[in-house]
């Protein structure tokens, strides 16, 4: 058992924390909005704290999976911050989506402090993260990592330590890259089929098993019939990380016109009010077009 605080209970930290309290963990909680942290712990257990602080105050590791760069700098640095709080030997795991620039900005504070820092953000939504099946990038020292590992297994189906600070966060960019053009591919398949007066789902049961298969695909392509998009990662937060992957594909000098275009067509689906729809909306708004 290890003493533990984590730091966001959104709709993936609430799960994670939740599986970390399953596998045996003593799980001290904080949430910006105390409501939230007051229902997890009368749900499940574990303590609540009143700050970043307080939380992190006799763990041996925080975890935190909070909004954007902003949120994750006033949940480290603020004077009611986890590093306040944190001891020199303690390690600090982050699961929040944020630059690789705020990363190594805090993992190198947090390495005056004596405190090890792994940046880990994760992939595999909330069905993932409730069904602790999340996919988790790594990237911080080897040792840092070799702690964090076992606590993180709790709630993985994979994690692996891609480099040096900031590694774990570039490997996510990577991912959204592929998931933008794949939801944007698999809609335009999708609307194709329905304006071809075709039945998609059995277009789909057979092209899934070729090369066209994906996940989007086997996961995402019964609701986008349906037009439902009341579940997984909301547009809101996939317009957040292609900002982040855009600006650093311009400090790398990559070209990602895909991925800048998707960006736009998300942006397109916000001014439809679809800002809290899951990303396979995008099929939504080409059904606007062709009307």
């Amino acid at each position: 058992m290890t003493r533990l605080a984590f730091l966001g209970l959104g709709v993936m930290g609430g799960p994670m924390a939740g599986h970390l309290l399953s596998a045996g963990h003593e799980v001290t909680v904080w949430n910006r909005t105390p409501a939230r942290a007051e229902a997890w712990v009368a749900a499940r257990g574990g303590r609540r704290a009143d700050s970043a602080r307080a939380a992190a105050e006799g763990a041996e590791v925080v975890l935190a999976c909070v909004g954007n760069d902003d949120d994750l700098r006033a949940v480290c640095l603020s004077p009611a911050g986890a590093f306040a709080g944190m001891a020199a030997g303690t390690l600090f795991i982050d699961h929040t989506t944020v630059s690789a620039r705020v990363t190594r900005e805090l993992q190198a504070v947090a390495a005056e402090r004596g405190i090890g820092f792994v940046d880990a953000p994760v992939s595999g939504g909330q069905a993932g993260a409730e069904n602790g099946q999340l996919s988790v990038m790594c990237g911080g020292a080897e040792a840092d990592f070799a702690r964090a590992e076992p606590i993180i297994a709790a709630y993985a189906r994979i994690c692996r330590r891609l480099g040096d600070s900031g590694a774990g966060q570039l490997a996510k960019m990577v991912n959204q890259i592929a998931i933008a053009g794949l939801v944007q591919g698999l809609s335009e398949a999708l609307h194709f089929a329905e304006e071809a007066g075709l039945d998609g789902r059995a277009v789909v049961e057979v092209i899934s098993q070729g090369a066209a298969g994906s996940w989007q695909m086997a996961n995402r392509h019964g609701t986008m019939l349906d037009d439902r998009f009341d579940h997984g990662f909301a547009v809101d937060w996939m317009r957040k990380d292609l900002g982040i992957v855009l600006g650093t594909a311009d400090e790398l000098g990559a070209s990602l016109p895909v991925t800048a275009l998707v960006d736009q067509f998300y942006k397109d689906v916000q001014r439809m009010g679809g800002g809290r729809w899951d990303t396979s909306s995008l099929i939504r708004r080409l059904r606007r077009v062709a009307r």
